[in-house]
């Protein structure tokens, strides 16, 4: 019987970054190479990718990687995999050309050019392993899941999916092939978690569609449409309803445009009316309630936009009197801090907010109900959850053992943790690096905890920079302490405690100075710890401290 490892490098205990590694024999399957935006406490962050040095160490083994959907959470990182490791990449007809779009425009990527389009239907043999795919609905078109089919059994990824019976051709689950998956034997299934806590019945895309026309036809005033960029079925609504009710739509952002000129190509998005859509400098034309502006912000992520044309400082929108902003998008509940700030800076800058979840209970990922079925078509023996926060793993852990799976065989595992058959079953059996590595920037990794602390601290508590010049030759301050503050105190009314920070800069100096081992790093350190204690002492406050020591030099005779 082969050798079969599961490393999940990402996806597990967290929202997005989804990354699988199945490894049969002397092969490693990479499923899906997502990333994550950053959370509150990133601060500068753009996005968060997986840690690869897994791959990197058994970069020879790598047969590929495949991709379940065309979301950032699936594609997002392909760049920065691709920069390290030359492998093929293998995804449906528009998960293919999104990928494309990422990696061309990374400039260390973008010849890259080793990608193969599947299907449902298509068929990859490997020396122990055969990969197979299988339609599933998301919000996205050209959806799958992936099988490998070894000697042990099927390991099957559902990818992201939830399942509605009157879903378009284009978004349909291939449920007679889930059967056919579940009849040869499934070894494991990993499957997605992320709305494994709710029991509400999913509105149907076709609710959903009744409810944006709805939305749309009887607002007498602009709309602005607040939507996720690689939300096609999102996007194909607002089309449609934007021409139904004769409004003019205008795209923001370079991401939504090439995304859907893209899926227009691929008609996988289609157009009702060819002169549907105007350019910026075509907006004062139209009256605004011809106007519907369909806006997803940078990196897919519209609610920041939002934010800036509240506060006048978009591009080229404000919202204004009798603005309508319809938030098309299903936050997790970690956003729901800052849409509720999203929607009072528009309501104080005169506009109404609407969101799709006023009134039905809208996701693209299934629910209790859903993830049941999935179980009962695919019976697995080992069951992994992923796709989501501990206590959405656990959760789904529950559904898995209501349909019959012992919790023995339930693994919820964190990132980099190995799952392996031994002996007969699957065991834990070790673990890999697999932290966060940031992006910021150009930087890829270069910034760490050290660097957010100090991020951290200076959004909170500000910075305190001390200037002196000394001489360690006749071993005096040249130049006294200036002391320099920003988001810490207002200098002006603070003069006691700047004098009583300039006297205890001055005492540590000529202490150091007095000392037969001057150290110039052990000089700074006495600074920001005196400093420090007296500071936080007066004002309960830890600003980061910078001391700056020059030495005065000295003249040639």
């Amino acid at each position: 019987m082969s050798q079969v490892k599961i490393v999940p490098l990402g996806g597990v205990r967290e929202n997005g970054k989804s990354i699988y590694v199945v490894e049969v024999e002397d092969e490693i399957f990479i499923l899906d190479c997502g990333l994550k935006y950053p959370e509150g406490d990133q601060l500068g962050i753009d996005m968060v990718i997986p840690d690869f040095s897994y791959l990197m160490e058994n970069k020879d083994k790598i047969a590929g990687v495949f991709l379940s959907h065309g979301h950032a959470d699936a594609i997002g990182a392909l760049p920065y995999l691709l920069e390290q490791i030359d492998v093929p990449v293998f995804g449906t007809e528009l998960t293919i050309e999104l990928a494309k779009l990422n990696v061309k425009n990374y400039p260390n990527t973008k010849k890259f050019n080793d990608f193969h389009v599947i299907n449902e239907r298509t068929e990859i043999e490997f020396g122990k392993a055969t990969i197979s795919f299988f339609k599933t609905t998301h919000t996205i078109p050209d959806s799958v899941g992936i099988a490998i089919k070894t000697d042990r059994g099927n390991i099957v990824y559902t990818g992201d999916f939830k399942f509605d019976q009157s879903a378009s051709s284009l978004y349909q689950t291939d449920f007679a092939r889930l059967a056919d998956i579940g009849k040869e034997g499934v070894l494991a299934l990993l499957s997605d978690s992320a709305n494994a806590e709710s029991d509400k019945l999913i509105a149907s895309e076709n609710q959903i569609t009744e409810e944006v026309f709805d939305t749309l036809r009887y607002w007498e005033g602009r709309i602005i449409v607040a939507c996720v960029a690689s939300n096609i079925q999102r996007i194909q609504q607002v089309l449609d309803a934007a021409a139904h009710s004769e409004r003019k739509v205008l795209l923001t952002g370079k991401d939504v445009e090439q995304i859907v000129k893209t899926a227009i190509r691929l008609e996988k998005l289609t157009v009702p009316d060819e002169n549907l859509f105007i350019k910026e400098k075509e907006m004062q034309k139209y009256d605004p309630t011809d106007l519907l502006i369909l806006e997803t912000g940078r990196s897919g992520e519209p609610l920041k936009s939002l934010q800036r044309m509240s506060s006048r400082r978009h591009r080229t929108i404000r919202i204004q009197e009798d603005d309508l902003v319809y938030i098309t998008t299903s936050p997790s509940s970690a956003m729901e801090t800052t849409v509720a700030k999203t929607e009072d800076m528009i309501y104080r800058a005169g506009g109404t907010v609407k969101t799709i979840s006023d009134n039905m209970s809208v996701s693209g990922h299934g629910n209790q109900n859903d993830l049941k079925l999935m179980l009962n078509l695919m019976k697995p023996k080992y069951f992994i959850p992923i796709q989501g926060e501990y206590r959405v793993l656990a959760a789904h852990a529950d559904l898995a053992h209501e349909v019959g799976i012992p919790f023995k065989n339930i693994f919820i595992t964190g990132r980099g943790d190995i799952l392996e058959f031994e002996k007969g079953r699957l065991r834990m059996t070790g673990s890999t690096d697999a932290d966060n590595i940031l992006i910021d920037g150009l930087g890829v990794g270069d910034i760490g905890n050290i660097v957010l602390r100090d991020r951290r601290i200076l959004s909170e508590d500000g910075i305190f920079i001390v200037a002196v010049t000394i001489s360690r030759r006749q071993k005096k301050i040249i130049s006294k302490p200036r002391i320099t503050s920003r988001g810490f105190v207002y200098l002006k009314t603070s003069t006691d405690l700047i004098k009583e920070s300039e006297t205890i800069v001055e005492t540590v100096v000529l202490e150091n100075l007095e000392k037969k081992e001057f150290d110039w790093g052990v000089l700074k350190q006495e600074i920001r710890d005196q400093l420090s204690r007296h500071l936080y002492e007066q004002t309960k406050r830890r600003p980061v401290i910078l001391p700056v020591i020059m030495e005065a030099s000295q003249k040639k005779k």
